[in-house]
């Protein structure tokens, strides 16, 4: 990371979160907060759990469930040193973990388990009304799910998200090798900056390791050609964002923009932020708020007034337009 000033760059030092005198269960907050820092706009989760113990008195951070109905699995670690001293792996103490979630039959057993628990701890972030913890949880869960076409899919597979600061070798090499043996596992490296009084945050996913046929799609312009994978194919770090979209003229500014089923609009501004009751806010952190979520599927909930479509769709429409042009100049 570096500070510009003028012509001149100069690069700002790493620092550790132990520097920082942060705890894990700081960074466990900050992303129980932020989840979408660990899952970007393509993808929607729930957060139903955290620190929650199995038979074995084993503690798992965080535990969400994801728009495709898996229960995800966030563990954390501080820094190397939290890393390198636990008589466990890392990724294999995620991995037993895991393997306890894989035990849960329905919605029903995991509100009792495991969600109704955490909002009884987190009462002051929901509006429970008269509803028992378990009541809102069951409802709000077999909603997430069904709003997502997810219920009929619920936990037929099991996700792994690993977090820190910093990864030892051996914990990216036993990943990257279950990865390839189909265990749905990534790393997450999230580096703390201090600038001044403030406390910056890069993050970056290191595994699994993204194509370099996924970053064309990005490339694109109205005069580019490129080369489009299937939509199986596609990662969602390869999908064009907003800007991008503003910039092909797809969606302009001071477009509409509605709320899948709730109906409330948002205007669209220049930089790919929404203006709601006179605040400026992400479509993120709109939808979010509208849907109750952690984190939303921000081009498959927000539908462009003027043609009636979902952001999702207009993106890929225009996507497949210019692959058919590129292939009748070819």
């Amino acid at each position: 990371m570096y500070s510009i000033n003028g012509k001149e760059a100069e690069k700002i030092p790493s620092v550790t979160f132990s520097e920082l005198n942060l705890l894990e269960n700081d960074i466990e907050e900050l992303i129980r907060n932020n989840i979408e820092m660990i899952c970007d706009e393509e993808e929607s989760m729930l957060i139903v759990g955290k620190q929650v113990r199995n038979e074995r008195n084993g503690r798992s951070d965080l535990t969400a469930v994801d728009n495709n109905g898996n229960i995800v699995l966030i563990e954390i670690k501080r820094d190397m040193r939290d890393i390198v001293s636990r008589k466990e792996a890392f990724e294999f103490q995620a991995i037993r973990y895991a393997a306890s979630y894989a035990t849960i039959n329905d919605t029903d057993d995991l509100v009792k388990k495991v969600y109704s628990p955490y909002i009884e701890k987190n009462k002051s972030e929901f509006d429970i009304g008269e509803l028992t913890s378990y009541e809102l949880g069951i409802r709000k869960l077999n909603e997430f799910l069904e709003t997502n076409n997810a219920d009929k899919s619920f936990n037929e597979k099991q996700r792994i998200i690993l977090v820190a600061s910093e990864f030892d070798e051996q914990t990216l090499s036993a990943v990257a090798w279950l990865n390839n043996n189909g265990v749905d596992i990534s790393c997450y490296q999230l580096v703390p900056y201090k600038v001044n009084e403030n406390i910056l945050f890069s993050v970056e996913k290191l595994l699994p390791v993204t194509d370099y046929m996924d970053y064309f799609v990005n490339l694109i312009d109205k005069s580019s050609s490129f080369k489009r994978k299937s939509e199986k194919q596609s990662t969602r770090r390869s999908l064009p964002k907003i800007d991008t979209m503003l910039e092909w003229g797809v969606v302009k500014e001071g477009d509409t923009i509605i709320a899948k089923g709730k109906g409330d609009e948002a205007e669209l501004l220049k930089n790919g932020n929404v203006i709601v009751d006179g605040e400026e806010k992400s479509m993120q952190a709109w939808l979010k708020a509208l849907y109750g979520w952690s984190s939303i599927q921000t081009y498959v909930f927000a539908f462009h007034k003027e043609t009636g479509k979902s952001l999702s769709e207009i993106r890929k429409e225009y996507m497949e337009r210019q692959e058919e042009l590129n292939s009748l100049n070819e």
